[in-house]
């Protein structure tokens, strides 16, 4: 017995219950062309005609072998589409989501409170990370991510939501904040805490860093601004965060917002066939009002 795709079946069953191309493709979704194909390979894999259409019919009717076919696969086929249904009526609604570890610490607890007011029964089941996001999404991994670059990629839409502003932190005991322009000199010989090379945040970092002509080695690179933090606290070394990663709270860290660096983007990203998710379109807009315009 050749392998045949389920596919194939469900068209031919759809065919078989409607009696038309036409109504069989408006309940499979797919064009007349489509249909009418998958019926030819299944047709060309059993061998045999299984549809006969009189020209200018509105409706087919299915050759000896094709009615004791569907008459074979009728039970069984409405006994599976109805367990099918029903085990995808109970299951719990899901949204698995990407984003760096920063803002899933820092800024994503204000969206899943508010979420979760308006849709309780959602699971959100969150990765921390912020590279290969786009990729999780083609290889239906992810459904949604929050990210800080734009991947470009045609498989995902993209949408800006917010920027945030940069900061220099460094341990307390250091002394008095230098002014901006002298950053780049206060930091020579000092001992930098980084990100991982490829993060935008680094190259941002680098950049202003080295603008006089330093050149910038860390002491250590780390995957996330938490971390960062956490050093920096411990008196390890300086850093360049979010403006957002170090609170009132923080009071072994000084922080200097600088202003001459352009913000960095938060992009809200999906797959295009979730685009009109209604879940999607809830979670999207909480994202955009409690991220954007945040510092």
């Amino acid at each position: 017995m050749p392998s045949i795709s389920l596919s194939l079946v469900q068209t031919f069953y759809q065919l078989g219950r409607t009696g038309s191309y036409s109504a069989a493709a408006r309940e499979l979704n797919l064009s007349h062309p489509s249909v009418a194909n998958h019926i030819r390979r299944l047709e060309h894999l059993l061998g045999e005609r299984l549809v006969v259409a009189e020209r200018g019919a509105r409706r087919v009717g299915l050759t000896p072998r094709g009615l004791a076919l569907y008459e074979l696969i009728r039970p069984e086929f409405d006994i599976m589409l109805t367990r099918l249904t029903r085990l995808m009526e109970s299951q719990r609604p899901v949204l698995r989501i990407g984003m760096p570890q920063g803002i899933f610490h820092d800024l994503f607890p204000r969206v899943v409170r508010k979420f979760h007011e308006s849709r309780p029964d959602v699971e959100l089941v969150v990765y921390e990370r912020d590279t290969a996001l786009s990729d999780l999404v083609r290889q239906g991994s992810l459904d949604i991510f929050i990210a800080e670059r734009h991947f470009g990629d045609s498989v995902v839409i993209q949408q800006l939501i917010g920027r945030y502003s940069l900061s220099l932190v460094y341990p307390r005991t250091w002394g008095p904040a230098p002014a901006e322009g002298d950053i780049p000199e206060w930091a020579r010989g000092r001992p930098f805490v980084s990100h991982e090379p490829g993060q935008i945040i680094r190259d941002i970092a680098t950049g202003f860093l080295s603008s006089k002509g330093a050149v910038v080695e860390p002491l250590i690179s780390v995957s996330s601004s938490v971390s960062i933090k956490r050093y920096v606290s411990e008196g390890l070394g300086f850093s360049i965060l979010p403006t957002w990663s170090v609170g009132p709270d923080d009071d072994t860290i000084t922080r200097v917002e600088l202003l001459s660096l352009t913000p960095v983007p938060i992009y809200f990203g999906t797959a295009h066939f979730l685009k009109d998710n209604e879940t999607v379109r809830a979670f999207f807009s909480h994202c955009q009002f409690e991220l954007s315009g945040r510092s």
